[in-house]
């Protein structure tokens, strides 16, 4: 121990340590005795041990949880860095209250002498301490990182907010591929804007200030190109696809009509194969900007195309033109393809759609008379809550088949509603397929008859096609057998129901509406 005169201050140890007044046996206690820093200590030592029992759960349990993710990622460490400042704080507040007190009785620097065998294990065991601290930072820090990017983080951890959103992913074609490659993608400024981004969003949910349903299109959405491409490379794609459309009539006998169509997918590379079909739009050969005057972006009045000699051509919509000073005072936006494919991941069914699909693969029998025009009935009826959905559906279907001889397939029926109803409504976060239009195809919403709608004319009379065999012809169609015989030559559309030429003067949305 330092020998000094007995009327000076004994020096205090670094790190908070004691030393005894010379002569006197005096002991000084060091700073971090008091309330601040006890307090801090007991919280530090808990949050850490709390760490490093949830980290080593997670690590070996192999099975995710959001909550565990939030207690062990969040939660827990959030503690222990507050524990850790308290015992700062104490010290500090105690080494204030000592110099006013005592001027001269706490040394301005810490006095570490390696000569004193308490210093040097003071500084072995802080040192050991230091490390293992950084190693869990570190190790914490990554699995943090990961946790945040991970599904079950986007999905579940806000649960009632993005219950539609993770609900629908699960049932995609995307449902192996994680939230944050289409949202974020790589590098690191789209990540510390998703970051930004994302601390308004929590802040939203726990005041309960967030928009009920969530608005789209999300406005700060990656270009597709760095995201949607990584995968899909319209450049590339080339030919046919077969799609086949099963419908039935809401008659007793759920009669089916199908529609069979070759979608012209097409692609841009010549040295591949002809360039054309949909994709022409995918500014492979070809730049097609446009203006949309609603949030939704489902009014496009104006449209630029170039082409790839540089020719450019403006389209404007003869039914709601845009004023020529007013062009200023909107986003001309570069098409991609979210703007046809908005709703890759996030696919709620409209309940015709989802009623045909549960009767072409045998969910629901055609056996039940009527049963498309009920089901869609109960579907498109206002609910307040999930759970009364559930029971009013299995009820009124119940009730309906009472005396029907084969109550097992009532039974599945009210099991497939049920399930229809539960993945794509939802009632607290206002969330159904009217509030999310979906533009592929043209037949509940616009779609393309946004742009091809035969009412976009540049100033030489040019018009944006209207011509339905420009992207599809239609080979089959139909009940019965004439749903199997095939025109390789295509056939002209033929209404199920005879409407005479209506269909060709308005397009399907304005009767069709997915209820």
């Amino acid at each position: 121990m330092e020998r000094r005169d007995a009327g000076n201050p004994a020096p205090v140890t670094p790190g908070g340590g004691s030393e005894e007044r010379p002569g006197s046996g005096a002991r000084v206690p060091p700073l971090w005795e008091n309330w601040i820093s006890l307090v801090g200590m007991i919280l530090a030592a808990a949050s850490a041990f709390a760490v490093i029992s949830l980290l080593a759960m997670d690590l070996f349990s192999g099975l995710p949880n959001p909550y565990m993710g939030i207690l062990t990622y969040l939660v827990a460490p959030a503690f222990l860095v507050a524990g850790l400042l308290l015992m700062g704080l104490g010290a500090i507040l105690e080494r204030r209250r000592r110099l006013r007190l005592a001027p001269g009785e706490v040394p301005r620097h810490p006095v570490i002498d390696f000569n004193q065998e308490r210093h040097r294990r003071l500084f072995v065991s802080g040192g050991v301490g230091a490390i293992l601290f950084l190693l869990l930072t570190a190790v914490g820090s990554y699995r943090t990182y990961h946790f945040t990017e991970s599904v079950t983080f986007c999905g579940q951890v806000c649960h009632t907010v993005m219950e539609p959103e993770f609900t629908a992913y699960q049932a995609s074609p995307h449902a192996r591929v994680s939230c944050v490659q289409c949202h974020i993608g790589p590098g690191a400024g789209w990540f510390v804007q998703s970051k930004l981004s994302g601390t308004y969003q929590v802040y939203a949910t726990l005041r309960n200030i967030y928009p009920r349903p969530i608005p789209t299109p999300i406005k700060n959405l990656r270009p597709a190109q760095e995201t949607c491409e990584q995968c899909h490379w319209p450049n590339k794609f080339f030919g046919n696809v077969e799609r086949v459309n099963d419908h039935f009539f809401s008659d007793s006998a759920n009669t089916p009509w199908t529609i069979r169509l070759l979608m012209k997918i097409g692609g841009g590379d010549p040295a591949l194969g002809r360039a054309g079909g949909i994709h022409w739009h995918m500014n492979i050969a070809n730049r097609v900007e446009y203006i949309a005057t609603d949030p939704a972006r489902q009014v496009i009045p104006w449209v630029r195309v170039t082409d790839a000699d540089g020719n450019v051509t403006v389209y404007r919509s003869r039914q709601d033109p845009i004023p020529l000073e007013d062009l200023e005072r909107y986003e001309i936006r570069v098409m991609d393809c979210i703007d046809c494919h908005n709703r890759p991941s996030h696919i709620y069914q409209a309940p015709s759609r989802a009623v045909n699909l549960a009767l072409s693969t045998g969910r629901i029998s055609r056996d039940l008379p009527y049963i498309k025009r009920t089901a869609r009935a109960l579907l498109t009826a206002e609910y307040a809550t999930t759970e009364e959905a559930l029971a009013r559906i299995a009820d009124s279907l119940r009730a309906e088949y009472a005396g029907f001889p084969e109550p097992g397939l009532v039974e599945e029926a009210v099991a497939a509603l049920q399930n229809i109803y539960r993945t794509n409504f939802f009632p607290r976060m206002g969330v159904n397929w009217r509030v999310y239009p979906s533009n592929v195809g043209h037949t509940i919403f616009p779609g393309c008859y946004r742009c091809h709608d035969g009412q976009h004319v540049s100033e030489d009379g040019r018009i944006i096609t209207h011509d339905c065999n420009a992207c599809h012809v239609i080979i089959a169609q139909g009940t019965g057998p004439s749903a199997e015989t095939i025109s390789p030559q295509g056939l002209e559309f033929r209404h199920p129901i005879d409407i005479g030429d209506l269909w060709k003067m308005v397009n399907c949305a304005e009767c069709h509406t997915g209820g």
